[in-house]
């Protein structure tokens, strides 16, 4: 058995995972944050909902490394897309994050979105993991993602991401839960569904369930057999 930690951030996420099964759940907290505990197949889930934005995400993923020593984290959650060809409710996998609003330029001269002791700016999720995901969905699209404590509802912002950095969706938690896999040495896995494009905000706002539960099929199956 090995323990999988899930780092969700908001509510509406995790229900539409929990909800997809009949699960044998426990609920607890810790350190302000909910816990929910189950199985999938051979494993421990251990899930927890971290809020919004990159040190929430990174609390609680910390937590889930240090206090109940989990093997590999998967984040999942909802995504914004930068580009016409990836549509409101696809699911993507995030082969590599860029944390677009880091920025020492000032005093080291390290290109915006690059911290100084990793070669390159492109963060790197579990190489091992995302083939077990390819393996399962031949299909999937892989996408770079954009990080932020920004929600990016202007098309302008949008299509800057895009063309200076060369990726395909935004979101705002998951530099920070794979840089603490990173610094841990945790495998990290990141899985998200599309919830808004050009409508922005309202668009957000409308569809965020409906692309929740567009990843859930793909995570429980993963789940069983990492």
């Amino acid at each position: 058995m090995k323990k999988i930690g899930m780092v969700v951030a908001m509510q509406s996420e995790v229900e539409s995972f929990l909800s997809a099964r009949d699960l044998s759940v426990k609920h607890t907290k810790n350190g302000g944050f909910d816990i929910i505990s189950f199985n999938i197949g051979k494993n421990q889930i251990i899930c927890v909902q971290s809020g919004v934005g990159e040190i929430y995400a990174a609390a609680a993923t910390q937590m889930l490394i240090s206090v109940y020593g989990v093997d590999a984290v998967i984040n999942f959650g909802v995504c914004g897309s930068l580009i016409d060809d990836i549509v409101v409710g696809e699911v993507v996998l995030v082969e590599g994050v860029i944390h677009y609003d880091f920025d020492t330029s000032a005093i080291d001269d390290c290109e915006v979105g690059r911290y100084m002791q990793y070669p390159e700016l492109t963060l790197r999720p579990d190489e091992g993991l995302i083939n077990l995901v390819v393996g399962l969905f031949p299909a999937i699209t892989k996408v770079t993602c954009a990080s932020a404590d920004k929600f990016v509802a202007d098309e302008s912002k949008k299509d800057y991401l895009n063309r200076k950095f060369g990726t395909a969706v935004c979101e705002m938690e998951s530099a920070g839960v794979l840089l603490t896999c990173i610094n841990a040495n945790v495998p990290c896995l990141i899985v998200k569904a599309v919830s808004d494009g050009k409508g922005g905000a309202e668009e957000f706002k409308e569809m965020v369930r409906h692309a929740s539960e567009q990843y859930v099929d793909l995570i429980y199956r993963l789940s069983a057999i990492i």
